[in-house]
């Protein structure tokens, strides 16, 4: 059995979730959901990075303590992720002095005996934003890119890892054994390699940084956020403790998923660390872009934050419309944009029209003929289902997840012509019921497809469709056998349900 582990960035929890957390979560939720279904073992984990000065300054403004804003924020993203139909596995809380701080601890210790730690005066530019210190490369126009605000001059003694040592190193993991995916994702990141590296701050004087993890044997200085929070992905495993859970490591495939403005720091740091850590490195990091709103980056002073919980709302807590927009309007490490009038026309052309319509048209006819199923396979039907699920995995195990549901989309369109063209309507008998079942096959396949895309309408699908495995859908265990990929491969399944809206209409 093939086992995999899959994480995600952890959350900064200094203010609510944003679209921006919704993208990556869906995006690695369906990967983690895509493997459960091919019967791979797998963790799936996501957390929040609850350390930092903008935690700190957060509370001070507030007038709470940084425990007690983390504490109100976190459950947040939690109740929101439950409501998105995220499947994780484990959350981890960088404030969890049981479960994370123990291998943070032992981390920096092996870091430190393995000579890549170093104590030294830093003048430097620092984006608190970002929480790290920029070079005058890295700025536009005097500004940090990413937060278009100029960074402070920061004088102060902090511990150094050594990262300039690793170039060569780097290079070659990157060229062999550690994937970026997309590949233009992977071409940016080895020309950072080429601009030569430099050492990485990982503490801060306690005197700026209260709130975060002490330095062992150094009390005047805390953990920066790179150590800390890259450390959860072990952590989480029970790392450098009685309970280490490596066989999700040692002997999985390990898939990071983030985005794109920490891209540097989880191809070049976290493995530089892993290997003087004695940890061997990842397998994959899959890199998402930004999500723009009406084609404008979001921002409070322009007014055009998305809030998930609108979306959610506007869907009557539907997550599954969101998810498919997403996965079907964002290929895999392009930027995207979410659109109000869009998303609409994706729910209504996509969703509602041709997929809800379709299953409402087959199981109406079927209805009144109150009559078994006949599925027979016809000249083509093996040979088009075998090809079609081929093309369909090997999208998802490439993580051509854009591609994969595009595929679904164009086999439905097609199904509607289909059904136009057949006009069982004016069929009669045995015909007739022919025709109307293999429609019901065509359905039955294109729900199990989509069911790491939105598992809620696929369960209500497929019991209308009444097939006999449709109350298992929701479990973690459930895997889509061989026989439920063949045409007619269900053969015990003899009658359909009773039709209702799968989508209903939007409130204008």
């Amino acid at each position: 059995m093939s086992r995999h582990y899959i994480t995600t960035a952890i959350d900064y929890p200094n203010a609510a979730p944003h679209m921006g957390h919704v993208l990556e979560k869906v995006l690695a939720d369906v990967m983690a959901r895509w493997h459960r279904l091919s019967e791979h073992d797998v963790r799936f984990q996501i957390g929040t990075d609850e350390h930092g000065i903008k935690i700190q300054q957060t509370a001070d403004k507030e007038k709470v303590t940084p425990r007690e804003l983390v504490d109100r924020n976190v459950p947040l993203f939690q109740e929101l992720y439950a409501k998105l139909g995220v499947s994780f596995d484990h959350f981890i809380r960088t404030t969890d002095q049981r479960e994370h701080w123990p291998t943070v601890t032992e981390l920096w210790k092996r870091l430190e005996k393995a000579g890549m730690l170093e104590k030294r005066t830093y003048t430097g530019l620092y984006c608190s934003g970002c929480e790290r210190f920029l070079t005058k490369k890295d700025l536009v126009d005097g500004n940090c890119d990413i937060h278009q605000r100029p960074p402070e001059e920061v004088k102060e003694e902090n511990w150094f890892f050594l990262l300039s040592k690793e170039t060569e190193w780097l290079k070659e993991l990157l060229k062999k054994n550690y994937k970026i995916i997309p590949s233009q994702r992977a071409a940016e990141t080895l020309a950072l390699l080429d601009q030569g590296l430099e050492d990485v701050s990982f503490s801060r004087p306690k005197s700026s940084l209260s709130w975060g993890i002490p330095v062992p044997g150094d009390e005047n200085q805390v953990m920066y956020v790179w150590c800390d929070a890259l450390t959860n992905y072990i952590s989480g495993l029970g790392y450098f403790t009685d309970h280490e859970q490596k066989k999700y490591w040692d002997d999985a495939t390990v898939t990071h998923v983030i985005g794109k403005d920490i891209a540097r720091f989880h191809a070049l740091i976290w493995p530089a660390m892993l290997k003087h850590a004695g940890v061997r490195t990842p397998d994959k990091l899959l890199i998402h872009g930004f999500l723009t709103s009406e084609g404008q980056k979001m921002s409070k002073s322009l007014g055009n934050v998305v809030k998930p919980e609108e979306v959610l709302a506007h869907f009557k807590g539907n997550p599954d419309p969101l998810r498919f927009y997403l996965c079907h309007e964002i290929p895999v490490g392009n930027d995207g944009d979410f659109s109000w009038k869009r998303i609409d026309e994706v729910y209504d052309s996509k969703l509602r029209n041709q997929l809800g319509n379709m299953l409402n048209r087959v199981l109406v006819m079927l209805n009144k003929e109150g009559v078994p199923l006949t599925i027979v396979a016809r000249e083509g039907d093996n040979e088009n289902i075998a090809l079609a699920w081929k093309n369909y995995s090997a999208s998802m195990e490439a993580f051509e997840i854009h591609a994969a549901i595009q595929g679904i989309t164009t086999n439905i369109d097609c199904m509607n012509a289909n059904f136009n063209t057949a006009e069982p309507w004016k069929l009669k008998g045995e015909e007739r019921i022919a025709v109307l079942s293999t429609f019901a096959e065509a359905l039955r396949h294109t729900a199990l497809t989509l069911l790491p895309f939105m598992p809620n309408a696929v369960y209500k699908m497929s019991k209308q469709l009444n097939v006999p495995y449709a109350e298992k859908m929701f479990e973690k265990d459930f895997v889509i056998t061989n026989e439920m990929k063949k045409w007619g491969g269900v053969k015990e399944w003899k009658t359909v349900g009773v039709p209702e809206i799968l989508f209903a209409p939007l409130d204008k």
